[in-house]
């Protein structure tokens, strides 16, 4: 019965391709399937010697550097602590994660120009400190006190003030400093 012909539609495997994979050369004793094999292997071995004479292999990113993590027991989490780090994700736990802000808080709000935008700041700072408050999550307790607004508008003014001060005070020592002529413009003037 021929192998469409069937009234179920299945096709029957072909058994003979099977015996001839099995069947032995009678030079090498080999099978014919470790003969393709093993001429693959030499085949492709020839294609990258051909890649490397053509130059495909030069200037290629990392050459000459060694292999990151190489002789390092399996981590079967390697790619998420890799999008972490490429992506400068944060995973910290909210508590940790707040009293970092609070350390960086005052440089954030050195860099803003106008009193109403460093309110909104400080209030939505507190906000934040609040919320996590009234979550019971695990991890470490929240410590980062929220910050009068007052008071952090007035150490803004203050810190404002000395760096203008000081700008004004640069600007000034650059001014009183007597120029030194060039030789050309002594020469000049002669």
């Amino acid at each position: 019965m021929p192998e469409n012909d069937r009234e179920d539609g299945f096709e029957v495997a072909d058994t003979e391709s099977g015996r001839r994979d099995a069947v032995r050369d009678d030079r090498t004793g080999r099978s014919a399937a470790a003969a393709r094999i093993a001429q693959q292997a030499t085949w492709v071995d020839l294609q990258v010697r051909q890649a490397m004479e053509r130059g495909e292999f030069d200037d290629l990113p990392g050459q000459g550097k060694p292999i990151e993590d190489l002789g390092v027991e399996h981590d079967p989490d390697w790619w998420v602590k890799k999008l972490v780090e490429r992506e400068n994700i944060a995973l910290l736990p909210p508590a940790i994660a707040l009293r970092k802000e609070d350390a960086e808080l005052d440089g954030r709000l050195d860099e803003v120009t106008a009193e109403s935008e460093v309110r909104r700041e400080v209030e939505d700072f507190n906000k934040r400190v609040i919320e996590t408050r009234r979550q019971l999550q695990g991890g470490p307790p929240v410590i980062t006190a929220p910050r009068d607004v007052d008071a952090a508008v007035a150490a803004w003014r203050e810190r404002r003030t000395a760096r203008v001060e000081a700008q004004r005070a640069a600007v000034a020592a650059s001014r009183a400093a007597p120029r030194k002529s060039s030789w050309w413009s002594r020469w000049r003037s002669r």
